[in-house]
């Protein structure tokens, strides 16, 4: 779970959209170590969104938390619905990931922050092997599955090439020792930006 460092990179507030939310675990941490948040959460796969819809029902968070099913090449909101995004573990399955990141750029609000998280294909060795060892008590197919999902992530020098092409705004990229983490803000429009620092009048009152 990446929920602390979602949170650590200030997106804490306002309305967010999670892509990629397979059974909705990440999003409702998020919404249980929050205040004031609601989240729109899209996967491609019916079966998980269902799956996402009970999970909030049983943690009493369906007030707070919508699901449906979308692309995240044409996100099924309208532009600058959201004060972040956030996506974990799906970012490898997106077979034009330039455009999702477009996609990010024109659904947030200027001033809106984004977080990204997935494996890095060039991981060390030995941490690639501990991880699948971990995974010995699940079924062979999900041990599998993470081997894949390794396979087909990125290294590092990719994201960023990913990101020069790309839209999406005030972007950071950064490694750990398993994953590569893309994070950043929104820029807001000249005018809202003088607007939102603008110097505050004094009132006086006539004696």
């Amino acid at each position: 779970m990446q929920t602390e460092s979602i949170i650590g990179s200030r997106i804490d507030l306002g309305y967010a959209l999670e892509i990629g939310t397979g059974p909705g675990h990440e999003g409702l941490e998020w919404l249980m170590k929050t205040e004031d948040t609601t989240l729109a959460g899209i996967d491609t796969s019916r079966d998980m969104v269902a799956l996402a819809k009970k999970n909030a029902r049983l943690h009493r968070l369906e007030g707070r938390a919508e699901y449906r099913v979308g692309d995240p090449h044409h996100i099924p909101y309208a532009s600058e619905s959201f004060d972040a995004v956030f996506s974990i573990g799906s970012w490898h399955e997106w077979s034009l990931p330039t455009a999702v990141f477009n996609e990010i750029n024109r659904v947030l609000r200027p001033g809106g922050k984004y977080f990204i998280c997935d494996l890095r294909r060039d991981m060390n060795p030995l941490a690639k092997c501990y991880n699948y060892l971990c995974r010995f008590g699940l079924q062979k197919g999900m041990r599998r599955a993470y081997l894949c999902s390794v396979d087909a992530s990125y290294t590092l020098h990719e994201a960023r090439l990913q990101l020069a092409g790309a839209d999406l705004e005030g972007w950071n990229a950064e490694q750990t020792s398993q994953n590569i983490i893309i994070y950043g803000k929104k820029k807001y429009k000249m005018a809202e930006k003088s607007q939102n620092h603008k110097t505050p009048m004094i009132a006086t009152t006539m004696i």
